[in-house]
């Protein structure tokens, strides 16, 4: 129960505070400055709930965070099954308040696909998630970084999002994407499976590249 309410708070804060802070700035290439503060806003918010709720659950916040996590036999999967749950939650809590204080007429922080392309969007999703959740279990397996963990994993989220935030809005994180998209409906929730497919898989061959080179490489 402990971590099941550390992820949902932990997602609710990242759609709330992040996802808002896309939202309120209208992210787009005619507002450029507010790509940089966008991405501090989902790095920042992850250094903070580092350092707050990681403690009890790992601070996942994100289905693909959670399935890598899973594959380089980090949890269990009833653990992942609840994690999913309380991320998936988190987040449509999170948009459902950002709705009410901004309209649900606006963003919501949604993602898009890029270029109307789903290969194209597959593709970048893939590999932003894939170099996130690679540090992310790169990092967390050292203890010489455990202080410092959260701030890198932070960075690495804010870098992500500089480069992805003009080609899809950045994913990387299928609960992120599912609050707001289905609160919206329409154009976002029919592309919303590119947002979740992607994600995982990138989080899996995260994983798997983890295992292979750096996990294996420790046991020596």
């Amino acid at each position: 129960m402990k971590k099941f309410c550390a992820e949902f708070i932990g997602t609710f804060v990242l759609v709330l505070f992040a996802c808002g802070t896309a939202t309120v700035l209208e992210c787009s290439p005619e507002h450029p400055g507010a790509y940089i503060l966008t991405a501090l806003a989902f790095g920042l918010v992850i250094v903070a709930m580092a350092y707050s709720i990681g403690n009890v659950s790992g601070c996942h916040i994100n289905p693909a965070v959670s399935i890598g996590v899973l594959l380089s036999g980090g949890m269990s999967f009833v653990d992942f099954i609840i994690y999913i749950i309380a991320q998936f939650a988190g987040a449509t809590a999170g948009a459902a308040v950002l709705g009410a204080l901004v309209g649900f007429d606006t963003s919501l922080g949604t993602n898009a696909l890029y270029d109307s392309s789903v290969i194209k969007s597959l593709i970048i999703e893939c590999i932003l998630t894939f170099v996130f959740v690679l540090v992310i279990l790169s990092v967390t397996s050292k203890k010489k970084y455990e202080k410092i963990a959260g701030v890198v994993i932070g960075l690495t989220l804010t870098l992500v999002h500089i480069f992805g935030i003009y080609f899809t809005g950045t994913s990387v994180n299928p609960a992120r994407s599912f609050g707001p998209a289905i609160l919206k409906g329409g154009d976002a929730l029919a592309c919303y499976w590119v947002f979740l497919v992607a994600p995982l898989v990138g989080g899996a061959l995260a994983a798997l590249v983890y295992r292979f080179l750096i996990k294996s490489k420790e046991a020596e």
